[in-house]
């Protein structure tokens, strides 16, 4: 490769990050088409899909793909990591590493890779257990630190570099510190564009309801039932959901939660 060659992927790899990478199309990518694809597949399809959305109220459309995070560790793991790493790649395409070897230098970018990684791993353990806290930290640390070897080597430069140093012509990491920050290039784009696809998909298929599955009683004109509903939101003393067995969105009261949140057959069994 010719050295013009080089330098344009370099400022292609720049411009990539300043734009969030391809993490940033695939998120947006997932989080418009994935909750549509998990409504449609637990209640059917169709009508269902546009009565749920409409029940649940636009407010409320987001709590479907949080409800999907929140419940399968390995799905909320995974995005925490891409999300640290396309955050991180886009501020440091803006200038946003130091790259000068002063005490203050070395603080702040200390502080820039651990905070993100540490923040992570704190919530995944809150809501997963803390093995799999610190396996998302240090994910997510490992994928910022091999960020920060590319900019300081000047393998990547920031935009707007005339504004400060572009890289630290000092600067000489270890030869296995380079081999894994080039490794962590190859993982983050492992981990964006194929197995955090598998990932929600599979969670948008494996026929669990995004939230809670209540038990109330439900009044359709003189008759009042007992029904399971998919709880969409909440009015006064009262659930608003999708009733399973009217295949409708029903008003239900005196409701109580049940302990499974399975509603059909996972896509690959059915």
């Amino acid at each position: 490769m010719t050295g013009g060659d080089a330098e344009r992927e370099r400022e292609e790899e720049r411009r990539s990050d300043r734009k969030g990478g391809p993490g940033h199309t695939v998120l947006l990518a997932l989080a418009l088409a994935v909750p549509v694809t998990k409504v449609a597949y637990t209640v059917g399809g169709g009508n269902a899909v546009r009565d749920v959305f409409m029940g649940m109220e636009p407010a409320n459309w987001p709590d479907v793909l949080l409800g999907m995070v929140i419940t399968d560790p390995l799905l909320g793991s995974v995005l925490a990591v891409v999300i640290s790493r396309v955050v991180f790649a886009a501020f440091a395409a803006r200038g946003a590493v130091p790259s000068g070897r002063a005490r203050a230098d070395r603080l702040r970018r200390a502080a820039l890779t651990l905070v993100n990684p540490l923040a992570v791993g704190v919530i995944d353990a809150c809501l997963f257990g803390p093995w799999w806290g610190l396996a998302t930290g240090l994910a997510a640390y490992a994928l910022r630190r091999g960020v920060v070897v590319e900019y300081r080597t000047g393998r990547r430069r920031p935009h707007g570099s005339s504004r400060a140093a572009s890289h630290d012509p000092g600067y000489r990491p270890a030869p296995w510190l380079r081999r894994a920050a080039a490794a962590e290039q190859v993982a983050a784009l492992l981990l964006t564009v194929v197995a955090l696809p598998v990932l929600t998909f599979a969670s948008a298929l494996d026929g669990q309801a995004w939230t809670s599955i209540v038990a109330c009683r439900v009044t359709d004109g003189t008759r009042t039932a007992d029904a399971r509903l998919i709880e969409l939101s909440r009015k006064g003393n009262g659930v608003v959901g999708w009733n399973l067995d009217a295949e409708e969105v029903s008003n239900g009261l005196g409701c109580t939660a049940t302990e499974s949140r399975y509603v059909r057959e996972p896509w690959w069994r059915s």
